[in-house]
């Protein structure tokens, strides 16, 4: 079983990627790694964010973090899950029935990872950096 950090830490990377895709129009992360310290996720983008979309990112993950919310799991199909959700990143032995982890009412997405029980359980976000090259952002964040 994964650490409180690293659950709170896998979490908090649920509410990075629902904020990128809604405030910067980008996908969910292609790549992630998460370690209880500082982890990293990696977007396609057509340019890097200004000095002020990223601070809204930040901003907007802790605004979502403070509501409180709680993290739930349901099952469904890999049919249903495949209308709802891009199934793209999962291996295809992943099952028929596939875990949908919700937080909230703001992210829902195919997940096997392990969570906290509700966002109060993380503490607050930062970014501690990003950089840009080819295409690709890369987010640095930890848990404070």
């Amino acid at each position: 079983m994964s650490q409180p950090k690293d659950r709170a830490m896998h979490t908090a990377e649920h509410v990075l990627n629902q904020t990128m895709v809604r405030l910067l129009g980008c996908g969910r992360a292609f790549s992630t790694h998460i370690n209880p310290g500082k982890s990293k996720c990696d977007y396609h983008m057509d340019a890097p964010p200004t000095a002020e979309q990223a601070q809204a990112v930040e901003e907007g993950v802790n605004a979502v973090l403070a509501r409180h919310l709680p993290v739930t799991e349901e099952f469904m199909s890999r049919e249903e899950a495949g209308r709802l959700f891009d199934l793209a990143r999962l291996p295809p032995d992943a099952g028929r029935t596939l875990r949908i982890v919700r937080v909230g009412d703001y992210d829902a997405c195919p997940c096997i990872g392990e969570h906290v029980a509700n966002t109060a359980e993380i503490g607050t976000f930062r970014l501690v950096s990003h950089s840009f090259e080819n295409g690709v952002l890369r987010v640095r964040f930890r848990l404070a």
